[in-house]
């Protein structure tokens, strides 16, 4: 029997593998090590695989797909309404084996090795970045229980408390001294490693050329740029520009029965870190509209916060963005601001 098509159920030791011929007939129910997954399918003839766009997903995807075979990774929500009975390994890798052989399915586009690479660098930020707002905000707690009130931000954090544990008269125990000078180390040290790591992604942004060219467009910067690029990956797995923010989770959840639809908030589905750099760089360009140089993209923006919100306003530029990015990485273009479309005639 030839294998035509193969489910993956992923794990961390062992796999559990489904596959079909032709004709949907399954000829293979095999569980394997991680240490001889490599060595089955190079011994296989090419054929479809299918995996959950999950933890190692695109290690094996890469893996595979250099051993002949053709992958899709497929988000797991879009698995899980193939799967039969009680949920367990071989019912999961049957279940994908039947999704990546659908006509409509969507995929993930397998991103390389560099891109996780930089992706890696974002999260670990991020981690940061939450974990000294944590600690900003124990420090500021502790020291309202003696009476002591820092503003919020980490900035008046880190002027207050050397003023703070040098002042004699402010009550505070030796103990207490001796525990938010710890704590303000800790602080420091986050810090510094935030903006080690903010100088690792800048300096990978300034190496890459599609990464510079968003850096043109209004709202994005060297952060958001290169998130962007190593998220999306190939740009051109998406069929428009359309499916970017949508993909984000930016644009309006449907509703609708009858033929009535009704739209309410956005989705907020896919990438919640790229979705918040992306709005977050709206904001600014809202909130400073005024005191930019006029063009062509910011008439467009007043116009549309002369009817909405500024929260509104916002989510608009950032998806709007999106689709800018995503055209300037399919189409292999640079951002120009004047940009005014033409249609051909019919």
């Amino acid at each position: 029997m030839k294998i035509t098509t193969i489910g993956i159920d992923l794990a961390k030791t062992v796999l559990q593998v489904h596959g079909v011929d032709k004709h949907g007939k399954a000829g293979l129910k095999k569980q394997l090590k991680r240490k001889d997954v490599l060595s089955f399918f190079a011994n296989l003839e090419p054929c479809l695989i299918g995996m959950e766009a999950c933890g190692s997903a695109h290690y094996w995807a890469r893996k595979l797909s250099a051993l002949g075979h053709t992958v899709g990774l497929m988000a797991p929500q879009f698995v899980k309404p193939y799967v039969k009975t009680n949920k367990n390994d071989r019912n999961d890798a049957e279940a994908i084996c039947e999704a990546v052989a659908r006509p409509n399915m969507r995929f993930v586009a397998v991103k390389t090795a560099p891109m996780q690479a930089v992706l890696a660098l974002h999260r670990a930020r991020q981690g940061f970045v939450k974990a000294r707002t944590a600690q900003g905000n124990q420090i500021r707690g502790l020291l309202a229980e003696f009476g002591i009130v820092i503003a919020k931000g980490i900035g008046h954090i880190a002027k207050r408390l050397p003023e703070i544990l040098e002042d004699g008269d402010n009550g505070l125990p030796g103990m207490m001294r001796e525990l938010l000078q710890r704590l303000g180390a800790n602080l420091k040290d986050m810090d510094k490693q935030v903006g080690e790591l903010e100088r690792q992604i800048v300096l990978w942004h300034r190496e890459n050329e599609a990464s510079r060219k968003l850096e043109a467009i209004a709202g994005i910067g060297p952060l958001t740029a290169s998130a962007m690029v190593a998220t999306l990956g190939d740009a051109k797995s998406f069929k428009n520009a359309r499916q970017v923010p949508a993909w984000l989770g930016m644009v309006p959840r449907h509703d609708g029965t009858g033929g009535k639809v009704t739209l309410g908030a956005i989705s907020k589905r896919g990438d919640v870190y790229l979705r918040t750099m992306l709005i977050h760089g709206a904001r600014s360009v809202v909130a400073h509209i005024d005191e930019r140089k006029p063009d062509q993209a910011d008439e467009w923006l007043k116009k549309l916060l002369a009817r909405r919100n500024k929260n509104v306003a916002a989510v608009a530029l950032a998806a709007k963005n999106a689709r800018i990015a995503w055209a300037l990485l399919a189409h292999e273009r640079s951002y120009q601001h004047d940009y005014v479309v033409t249609r051909k005639a019919a």
